[in-house]
């Protein structure tokens, strides 16, 4: 392990030293697991991850039973001609 000088506030040292007491381990044991935690919440997800994170929203909603999967291209031509329409100058 590598020393590492931090300095705390006094509060942040004395609730350290309690929460040390309670859990029955050491200031430093608890600053490596607090600096574990912020690494894990910052690091870049796997594609494992990504992959499972979107798989979790397949059948989490329910349609309107309408043929989307299989009408998209009219869905999609009949939005683009209501956008356009709309965009078109008012004369």
């Amino acid at each position: 392990m590598i020393r590492t000088r931090v300095q705390l506030t006094g509060e942040q040292d004395h609730a350290l030293e309690d929460l040390a007491g309670q859990q029955r381990v050491s200031k430093a044991t608890l600053v490596r697991e607090a600096v574990d935690l912020l690494l894990r919440q910052h690091r870049e997800p796997t594609l494992e991850e990504k992959w499972d994170r979107a798989m979790q929203a397949v059948g989490a909603f329910h349609g309107d039973g309408a043929n989307v999967a299989v009408e998209h291209d009219k869905y999609l031509a009949e939005a683009y001609a209501d956008w356009q329409h709309h965009d078109e100058p008012r004369r």
